[in-house]
């Protein structure tokens, strides 16, 4: 069966991610101050955090990454990932979009934002208001709207996480509609919520080098990407799959737990190739470190790099359980 075809309802997997984004903001609440990077801006009317690169002088420019929080969440969810692609060299912005439970908006009678309906039932209507705010601040952006933010606008990546992974992928050709802003060069859908897109078709049209990641405790939204069927196996390549060690629908917020520097380092390895134009790394040649699968096509044409063995993985799993459990519950 293909995923998506016969209008799969959405309400059993929203109300479960409803649930984990009260989780995730209760955890966000107590999560450390945002670091002396981070910053809030408005960029062509949308609200928007950044993350700025340290060094460097007037004429570098530094290539950008558009990040889409999560249905309900915000757009500082993932500071241990906005800071890490930040301290590697990149300029993050990431939009406060009207669904950001940062921000107050009412959802009165807008069809565009009723998320618990069928996933055949869904148009490229639906959340355009996300694609907008990311175009608006690329063009704002672009146009030296913050004069100290040394954007280069030919090197740009898309991020999202859930729902904004649903939007990054509808911006990067999945919804023809929603023009792919120039200077495009990849995108990110870190556990999306791809149903639409596969009931319309949409995963086939993609016109930019993807990474899909997703957790084997994810496995509601981890089905629709991984199955024969389904968003992987339909997206044209360049594409990725990467499956993290332990992940939950939360792993790419702060109120995960494990993986972490799996995540950072297999989203660093894909920007660097397809953004910077870097050589290839051993993070995206073969599963390992944090990462239980990793499939892509086309294959790589560097030697296999040896996996570590199960007490090395045992133990690393151990002792990142310790130190994350530190950081939220101190004692």
């Amino acid at each position: 069966m293909r995923v998506g075809r016969r209008g799969i309802s959405l309400a059993g997997m929203l109300a479960a991610t409803r649930m984990v984004a009260v989780g995730a903001l209760v955890a966000l609440v107590g999560a450390a101050p945002a670091p002396a990077a981070e910053v809030r801006a408005t960029l062509g009317g949308v609200d928007v955090a950044a993350w700025t690169p340290e060094g460097g002088d007037e004429t570098t420019r530094w290539p950008v990454v558009v990040f889409s929080h999560a249905l309900g969440l915000c757009p500082a969810q993932a500071r241990f990932l906005t800071t890490a692609l930040a301290a590697a060299g990149y300029l993050v912005v990431a939009p406060y979009h009207a669904d950001s439970a940062c921000e107050l908006s009412v959802n009165v009678a807008d069809p565009a934002r009723v998320a618990l309906k069928p996933a055949n039932l869904w148009t490229d209507a639906d959340y355009r208001n996300r694609a907008e705010d990311v175009v608006r601040a690329l063009v704002a952006l672009s146009a030296g709207a913050e004069p100290g933010w040394r954007a280069d606008g030919t090197r740009v990546a898309l991020v999202g996480h859930s729902l904004g992974g649903y939007t990054m992928l509808g911006l990067a050709g999945a919804w023809p509609s929603w023009p792919t802003p120039a200077g495009v060069r990849a995108v990110i859908a870190f556990s999306p919520y791809a149903l639409p897109l596969l009931a319309n078709g949409a995963i086939e049209r993609l016109v930019v080098p993807v990474m899909f990641q997703t957790g084997t405790q994810d496995m509601v939204f981890a089905l629709p990407l991984t199955l024969g069927a389904g968003a992987y196996a339909r997206a044209p390549a360049p594409k990725t799959l990467v499956e993290i060690e332990y992940g939950t629908h939360l792993a790419w917020t702060d109120a995960g737990v494990f993986r972490r520097d799996a995540i950072i380092a297999t989203t660093l390895a894909f920007l660097d190739h397809h953004v910077r134009g870097l050589p290839e790394r051993a993070e995206l040649l073969a599963a390992g470190g944090g990462v239980s699968s990793l499939l892509r096509d086309p294959p790589s044409r560097l030697p296999a790099v040896m996996q570590p063995s199960f007490a090395a993985q045992t133990l690393a799993t151990v002792r990142e359980w310790w130190q994350r459990s530190r950081d939220l519950w101190p004692f």
